[in-house]
């Protein structure tokens, strides 16, 4: 599917898209982000060291290789301790991981949101960027959706617009009937640009909303407490 036009079309009114593709770590799930910075703090690191090196080192680098699957998690320890080391810290890549799992539990809202949508007629994919787990080889996260997209496996990670086509091809839509959550900027920001219509979540409580707003469905926020 090639990306849009300049000219694409207006985005649909309310209530005609068909469906939604949420990330998953900080949007379906607790945000890596958090736990990352958490990390920092507790271990008296500079805040947004990882990120910078994540940044820095780019589509070669070891978290940008772990996302599209060519470097085992055990390998990753090393590699990214290394390149930590070389950026001015000494940085346990595997306590640090240890503790993106622990923050990654669901969030009740979204999978509610998830299931009011499946309801209602309309697709839900995950659009994540993830690595293999040892010992995980699925994901019980993935039963809530009928499209789960992840980077170690088609081996592109986002922002490459690429991970997007993959994912609008499987849930058999084009990007003009679709609406993207995500938590990280470059992402939507590449997510729009391909024509997907973009919500950034930095609370689940106003993206929620706003998604509610553009599909013209309730999603059961006034339920919860």
């Amino acid at each position: 599917m090639p990306p849009p036009s300049s000219s694409a079309a207006p985005a649909p009114r309310a209530g005609s898209y068909r469906a939604v593709l949420f990330d998953l770590g900080g949007v379906v799930l607790g945000s890596p982000l958090h736990a990352i910075a958490r990390f920092e703090r507790d271990r008296g690191i500079t805040p947004g060291f990882v990120n910078r090196v994540v940044a820095t080192t780019g589509p070669t680098g070891a978290w940008s290789r772990l996302e599209r699957g060519e470097l085992a998690m055990l390998e990753f320890f090393d590699v990214f301790g290394d390149e930590c080391a070389r950026a001015g810290h000494a940085v346990d890549a595997r306590a640090m991981m240890e503790l993106v799992h622990l923050e990654s539990q669901p969030r009740p809202a979204m999978l509610e949101a998830i299931r009011r949508i499946r309801a209602a007629g309309l697709r839900a994919g995950a659009v994540t960027n993830n690595w293999a787990t040892p010992g995980e080889p699925t994901r019980p996260i993935a039963e809530h959706f009928d499209v789960f997209i992840e980077s170690c496996v088609v081996g592109v990670r986002k922002p490459d617009p690429r991970i997007y086509e993959i994912a609008c091809r499987e849930i058999g839509h084009a990007p003009e009937a679709a609406i993207f959550l995500d938590d990280i900027g470059a992402n939507l920001k590449s997510a729009r640009a391909f024509g997907l219509t973009t919500i950034k979540v930095d609370d689940p409580e106003p993206a929620l909303r706003e998604l509610e707003e553009l599909l013209g469905l309730a999603l059961g926020r006034g339920e919860r407490t």
